[in-house]
């Protein structure tokens, strides 16, 4: 992607990291309150609880009716006096919410707590709720919070409740089963339009086990309902602080996060986009965490792209002042050979040219591999490289073109144990940098010299050392000898053989594979130099 086609950096009014981290944590939140309002087995047992109180109930009032509300008609039969059933049955639950309702043995109606005679007939008695307390949430506002929560899953689906004008036991299987002397339990759901449910509970009323009648005791679920309202209102309103709390830390959070990005963002965007270097990344590494991190390694980054283009520059300042040598040799070599008509003198000039060429040719070679070397070895994989096996091929090598030349003689100085000489790297790159090395000492080693060649280990790293018999380096330019298009070759060596990259072609390779190349003299008991020493450190495979 070119700078022209790149999107570019968008300032946004609303980070989106904001809204994921709202979103995962008011989520988080949404679920456990909703686990929390889901209370469909807390009110099956309070239902089960109403319904064993309402039991419990209904057997005492049955009990009182057997024994208050029933005559004797015979010398061993009992039965249940209508007005007298009528004012107990209003009694015994005046002061509950619940509605008794007594049924002859014939399933007619014979008394309801809801229900009074008076002149002009039947007068029903509706018990309105009790008045909200001062403290309680606004009616609309519990009303609608109940509409809402009846969406929750947990209600059984229920018969509806219904009241016929004439009632008669067989309106209710319950009360028709306590007709036959057993107990049963109902439950309904409210006609009224709530959600509340319907609970009954029937009973036979028996004096010495005979059946007078069918006591059937209802009520509603409201206190219930009520409380599992008040409950999930509690609920909400603590969620509600939790749910505030959490998006003022989510907003904290996001901040300390999105906008710190946004700011590395932007910087690098100006960076990128400006021509001097007067722009920075912002230091952000006193954060002590992931962003401070981001912040240095954008830096570093930065740092390290500027110092590539000042190499870059200094590669291409270099190159152009070593090309321009051999072109201007070339260049006076032919105006010269046009104008000159002697053979001999001709010859001459066409053999500079010729070596002109031959250097130019050696010279680009060489910067075109050194130019290519960085993207190569960021590409290439590395894989476990035996190095005693490769200095003692390469020894090989030159120890027999060094019996056919008068070369000096090789000697390879390996350790019994070779298989803890492994690196990790690149074996045709690091055959290129002993290759230099050897072709650099066996150039400087006098006639007769001895070239020696060590590979040991030391510690995690695995050390290669070359040293020659020659004249040593150089006082102060242990360092200088790395640079690049730098050469410092033997006396009556023929000028142009070699370029001065063979060296910072070396170390580029070396430390692009983690390790260090160090070049220095060996000295006697005198201080007297015996020869150069070139000694390369790579880590070993096994560190």
């Amino acid at each position: 992607m070119t700078g022209s086609d790149r999107p570019p950096v968008r300032r946004r009014r609303y980070s989106p990291i904001t809204w994921r981290i709202l979103a995962v944590n008011a989520l988080a939140l949404a679920v456990l309150v909703a686990g929390l309002l889901y209370l469909g087995e807390y009110r099956r047992i309070l239902i089960g609880a109403e319904l064993t109180v309402l039991r419990t109930h209904a057997k005492i009032f049955a009990a009182a009716l057997a024994e208050g509300a029933s005559i004797q008609t015979g010398p061993d039969a009992h039965e249940i006096y209508p007005p007298m059933a009528r004012q107990m049955v209003r009694g015994i639950v005046r002061n509950t919410s619940a509605r008794a309702r007594l049924f002859a043995p014939d399933g007619t109606l014979m008394a309801d707590s809801r229900r009074l005679l008076g002149g002009y007939g039947t007068i029903e008695i509706e018990r309105l709720p009790p008045p909200p307390d001062a403290d309680d949430l606004p009616e609309e506002a519990r009303g609608l919070i109940d509409r809402v929560l009846r969406w929750l899953p947990g209600r059984k689906d229920l018969e509806p409740y219904e009241e016929r004008l004439d009632q008669k036991a067989s309106d209710y299987p319950e009360a028709v089963i306590a007709l036959k002397g057993e107990i049963a339990l109902a439950e309904r759901a409210s006609s009224n339009g709530d959600a509340a449910t319907m609970l009954s509970v029937a009973v036979p009323v028996k004096r010495y086990k005979k059946v007078m009648g069918a006591l059937m005791v209802t009520a509603d679920s409201r206190r219930v309902d009520a409380a599992l309202l008040d409950v999930r209102v509690d609920i909400l309103m603590v969620s509600g602080l939790a749910l505030t709390i959490s998006v003022m830390l989510s907003l904290y959070l996001a901040a300390s996060i999105a906008r710190p990005l946004v700011v590395l963002s932007r910087a690098a965007e100006r960076v990128r986009s400006s021509v001097g270097r007067s722009l920075s990344i912002p230091d952000l590494s006193r954060r002590n965490d992931e962003i401070g991190d981001l912040s240095y390694a954008l830096r570093d980054m930065t740092q390290a792209l500027w110092t590539r283009m000042d190499a870059i520059e200094r590669f291409a300042a270099d190159v152009s002042h070593e090309i321009k040598n051999p072109l201007g040799s070339l260049r006076s070599a032919v105006e010269t050979a046009a104008r000159i008509d002697d053979p001999e003198q001709q010859k001459r000039l066409m053999s500079i040219i010729l070596d002109d060429v031959q250097r130019l040719n050696r010279l680009i070679t060489d910067i075109s591999d050194a130019s290519r070397l960085d993207a190569e070895l960021s590409r290439a994989e590395q894989e476990p490289v035996d190095l005693g096996r490769l200095v003692a091929t390469l020894a090989d090598v030159y120890r027999t073109t060094g019996e056919e030349t008068g070369g000096p003689d090789i000697l390879l100085d390996l350790p019994d144990e070779t298989a803890r000489l492994r690196v990790s790297g690149i074996e045709d790159r690091l055959v290129q940098v002993f290759r230099n090395l050897i072709i650099n000492a066996v150039s400087f080693s006098p006639p007769g010299g001895t070239l020696r060649l060590a590979v040991r280990r030391d510690g995690e790293r695995v050390e290669v050392t070359v040293d020659d018999d020659g004249p040593g380096l150089p006082p102060g330019k242990e360092e200088a000898i790395f640079a690049r298009f730098y050469s410092e070759r033997p006396e009556g060596e023929k000028f142009g053989t070699h370029s001065g990259l063979g060296l910072s072609i070396s170390r580029q390779i070396v430390e692009a594979l983690g390790g260090r190349i160090e070049a220095g003299n060996r000295l006697d008991r005198d201080g007297d130099v015996l020869g150069a020493r070139f000694r390369v450190r790579l880590p070993a495979e096994d560190a």
